[in-house]
């Protein structure tokens, strides 16, 4: 009988993990550059932590952690604007996962939660539908959030509600794209980075065509890894092996699971309901063009962030100053260069949304990094 384990066990064997660690510092050798290595997804992030496999690196290559967590990038005044709809007579606010306990200006949506606000975390979009067949008095609204890798939900659910003649749901959108925030980062000029490593579950969807702009542009490798530690650490080699041979391509290391050219299907799906929007406010790095999605003109009456205009605060509101998460987004600092990282922010009590997040940078740290908690 084949298990679970059985798909995964290989990709955490201790003898290839360490095969592979000395063929890195083998070639790493060869060459006299820094590789500062960016991983844009935070699972990639915990994997590293988890794992242990700064460990395992020479001197010469070093990790930058990047934005690639839609809750971590989610600014303040976007989490307002689910606290606000959510205090609205007869609504019903849905969202996913972490963002429930992101702080907002006004607080988390936990905290309006205990306030009485009817707000109900879930993990499969489509359980929207039921909520809001159940409740036909209530306005339903999902609070969407994710990069390309959860986008086709969001548009399977509208493809629902349009279906069932489902008039009570709407949608405040927070989608957006890993493309444009690649950009933002190498367009910094402090920026660092000099090697990518591709999102997983992004270029399923998206497929590993997205990331070809920015090879040619920056000349830098990018590869797209799986999230086990020897695809992390295959990755790291071909890496390596790209900047002693003076190359800069895209490389496909999960191959199993990502194509090219990606999910058609699913970009279609996304491309039916979804427009791109001129710019979209990320935590950390600021406004970025192009950087996100909107309902298309033809299902605005799904959209609560045009309905409710009238009462969405519009004031941009940057993190507490003690925070440093702007700077671990765009990879110029390390989590434990962050002053509070540990003290007053932690995953209980978090200051930042990098913390918050499960895959968050400084979450990652905490829990697998040995840190001194304090009382």
């Amino acid at each position: 009988m084949i298990t679970l384990n059985d798909f995964y066990q290989g990709f955490r064997d201790p003898k290839t993990i360490g095969h592979l660690a000395a063929l890195i510092k083998q070639n790493a050798a060869k060459t006299t550059e820094q590789i500062n290595i960016m991983e844009v997804c935070g699972g990639h992030t915990h994997t590293i932590m988890k794992y242990g496999l700064l460990q395992l690196l020479p001197d010469n290559i070093r990790f930058i952690h990047g934005p690639g967590c839609p809750v971590c990038v989610m600014p303040k005044e976007r989490i307002d604007h689910a606290a606000v709809l959510a205090s609205q007579d007869n609504v019903i606010l849905v969202t996913l996962g972490d963002m429930i306990r992101v702080p907002g200006s006004m607080g988390s949506l936990a905290q309006f939660r205990s306030d009485g606000c009817d707000i109900r975390p879930i993990y499969d979009p489509l359980d929207t539908l039921a909520i809001a067949r159940d409740n036909p008095d209530k306005t339903v609204i999902f609070f969407a959030i994710g990069f390309e890798t959860s986008t086709p939900m969001t548009a399977a659910l509208i493809a629902q509600a349009e279906a069932q003649n489902i008039p009570n749901l709407l949608f405040h959108i927070n989608h957006v794209l890993v493309p444009p925030a690649i950009n933002a980062v190498m367009a910094d000029s402090r920026a660092q980075v000099n090697a990518f490593i591709g999102p997983a579950h992004v270029s399923v969807i998206s497929g590993a065509k997205i990331y070809q702009a920015a090879v040619d542009t920056y000349h830098t490798p990018v590869v797209v890894s799986g999230f086990e530690p020897v695809d992390v650490m295959e990755s790291i080699l071909r890496i390596v092996n790209q900047k002693v041979a003076g190359e800069a391509k895209l490389d496909n290391q999960y191959s199993r699971s990502v194509t090219y050219d990606g999910n058609l299907a699913a970009q279609q799906l996304v491309d039916t309901y979804f427009t791109i929007r001129d710019s979209f406010r990320w935590r950390g790095l600021g406004p970025i063009p192009k950087s996100a999605l909107i309902l298309k003109p033809e299902y605005q009456h799904r959209d609560a962030e045009r309905i409710y205009v009238d009462v969405l605060p519009t004031t941009e509101i940057d993190d507490h100053k003690a925070c440093q998460c702007g700077d671990i987004l765009r990879g110029l600092a390390n989590p434990k260069d962050c002053k509070v990282f540990g003290r007053g922010c932690t995953p209980q009590t978090p200051l930042g949304s990098c913390m918050v997040s499960s895959e968050g940078a400084c979450n990652a740290y905490y829990r697998y990094g040995e840190v001194q908690h304090a009382n």
